[in-house]
């Protein structure tokens, strides 16, 4: 009985603090993620994590609170890290929902009994099987520096860059989604040759090692950026 009555008062509980969300802390809206301070949930109003519904407890599973949307999530749910305008635009710890809307990519779900998805493949392994690949560096927002990694799109996946940061890799560190992206030929900078993805306010810059590479690499994420998943496709769209 007492065991009931602690699963019934956590139970309630949480409820409280759905109920709560809903009424007296209405979350930020989309727009507003990143640009101003959420107000965080209380750890007391929650007994499980509110992205993956695990319960927490005192040693394996502690508390931490997204710093984009205010929620208290679980150290697996929240192992990433966002750029937020309110802050500064320093790196902050957020959530896996809101670091796939704040950065455009996509992360791999990585739980008990979910279907293991690409990313957990090899760079080798892709990388045999790739409409393109090839090493890239990634620059930061201000153009300075970058992460240069291995880069693949890949023939079952073609609508989607796989980054992994080297060519032997047993699994990518993100992705980015082509699809809707414009692809930017940028002048040549300090012998770089530099080409860009853009979507919104969301932009890419890449810088390739020859200027024959940036040619074939524009016109891959073209491709796959207007949807075009076999290159017959495109013979057809010119032909007609």
């Amino acid at each position: 009985q007492d065991a009931i009555d602690r699963k019934e008062k956590r139970s309630e509980t949480f409820k409280t603090a759905v109920h709560g969300l809903e009424t007296d802390t209405p979350a930020l809206k989309a727009e507003e993620l990143g640009r101003r301070a959420p107000q965080w949930v209380r750890d007391n109003l929650v007994t499980m994590c509110m992205r993956c519904k695990e319960p927490f407890n005192a040693l394996t599973r502690r508390r931490h609170h997204c710093r984009a949307c205010g929620y208290v999530v679980c150290a697996r749910c929240s192992d990433y890290k966002a750029e937020l305008q309110y802050d500064g635009n320093r790196p902050n710890r957020v959530c896996q929902e809101c670091f796939i809307f704040l950065t455009g990519h996509t992360v791999l779900e990585d739980r008990e009994g979910k279907h293991k998805g690409i990313l957990e493949k090899g760079a080798a392994e892709v990388s045999s099987r790739s409409l393109l690949c090839s090493s890239l560096q990634l620059l930061d927002k201000n153009g300075k520096g970058g992460t240069r990694g291995w880069f693949v799109i890949p023939q079952d996946d073609p609508l989607v860059l796989y980054i992994y940061a080297a060519p032997q890799d047993v699994r990518a560190h993100t992705s980015i989604p082509l699809l809707g992206y414009q692809v930017r030929d940028m002048p040549q900078s300090e012998s770089r040759h530099l080409f860009q993805l853009a979507q919104s306010r969301q932009v890419f810059t890449f810088v390739a090692d020859t200027e024959e590479l940036k040619q074939r690499w524009m016109k891959a994420m073209a491709r796959s950026a207007a949807g075009i998943t076999h290159p017959e496709e495109e013979e057809e769209d010119a032909d007609e």
